[in-house]
């Protein structure tokens, strides 16, 4: 541990304990892997061993439930929303309709009884409105209760390592990464930033459920695009970054190429329309880390070269 300067936490000992005891030989596959890739033993991807290898399966099963609750959470609130927008619609409807047959002249019926029909349509449309209202008051409630727990949801995971929409590795987990990089081993650090190209008029024009898919399914491209220590991140909204250590920019660029070519050709369904979705495609800023550099000088380099491919037309890796 002393050698690849892994800090001495409990979780660490338990992981090298297990794997100096040699009973997990896939744990000792996947670990000598790591360290030869990346020539330490990267905090995040450590732990990550240490869950799946060491840890309580009572532990696993709780960060399978915070997940699963996170997802839950995202879709009652749509449905909310939804729901609420409906009932306000219904509601002036209703209104309206009111109105309507407030004007209604019927010669065949006689002054009383028309009367009274629109008393009783009066008084059922009274009905409706107070039901309509108080839904409506329990929907804001129920959302206003909702946010609440999403954000003691998001505070508690900030600790967290995944990001729960698309199985990546979080902003989180990636300064924790970086940070070790950058304290221990720079040589041939690279750094590649990626963005979803109008991603906003996904959204505007598909819905966001669509727009979470183009999320997920980008997020599975480029975990299983990983290869030779190099790690996949959501960096925030649709933008990804991907740690590639111990290589050269001509390499990394490589790697951004080949994901670029594999995105432009993704597809997906709409299944409410049936209409299918060709244009998902990525633009990508790569980046060689240079002696006593920041961090945020490193990312803004990237950035800079990713806003550029944008500006030039989307869809490219820069620099050539």
């Amino acid at each position: 541990m002393m050698k690849y300067k892994v800090p001495t936490t409990p979780i660490n000992y338990a992981l090298w304990y297990t794997y100096v005891s040699e009973e997990l030989p896939l744990l000792n596959e996947r670990l000598e892997a790591l360290i030869a890739n990346n020539e330490i033993c990267p905090p995040v991807q450590s732990a990550s061993l240490y869950r799946e290898f060491v840890a309580d399966p009572k532990d696993a099963t709780t960060w399978a439930l915070r997940s699963s609750v996170d997802k839950m959470l995202q879709h009652i609130d749509q449905s909310l929303t939804d729901t609420h927008n409906d009932t306000n619609n219904f509601q002036k409807n209703v209104e309206q309709t009111f109105g309507e047959i407030n004007n209604v002249e019927n010669d065949a019926l006689s002054f009383e009884e028309v009367v009274v029909l629109l008393k009783k349509l009066q008084g059922d449309s009274k009905k409706i409105h107070r039901s309509t209202a108080f839904f409506s008051e329990t929907l804001a409630t129920a959302k206003g209760e909702i946010e609440s727990l999403k954000a003691a949801l998001k505070k508690s995971q900030q600790q967290a390592l995944y990001d729960s929409l698309t199985g990546l590795l979080n902003r989180h987990a990636f300064d924790t990464e970086v940070s070790a990089y950058l304290e221990s081993q720079t040589q041939g650090l690279c750094l590649i930033l990626a963005d979803i190209d109008h991603f906003k008029s996904f959204n505007d024009e598909w819905g966001h459920l669509l727009g979470d898919q183009v999320l997920k399914v980008v997020g599975r491209k480029l975990n299983d695009s990983m290869r030779d220590g190099a790690s996949a991140y959501r960096f925030g909204g649709e933008e990804f970054v991907i740690l590639v250590p111990s290589s050269q920019l001509r390499i990394a660029r490589h790697m951004a190429e080949s994901i670029r070519k594999m995105i432009e050709k993704l597809s997906l369904k709409d299944k409410r329309s049936g209409e299918t979705i060709k244009n998902i495609t990525l633009s990508f800023g790569v980046v060689e880390y240079q002696p006593e550099e920041s961090l945020s000088s490193f990312i803004a380099r990237a950035d800079t070269f990713l806003y550029e491919a944008k500006r030039l037309g989307r869809n490219r890796v820069l620099p050539l």
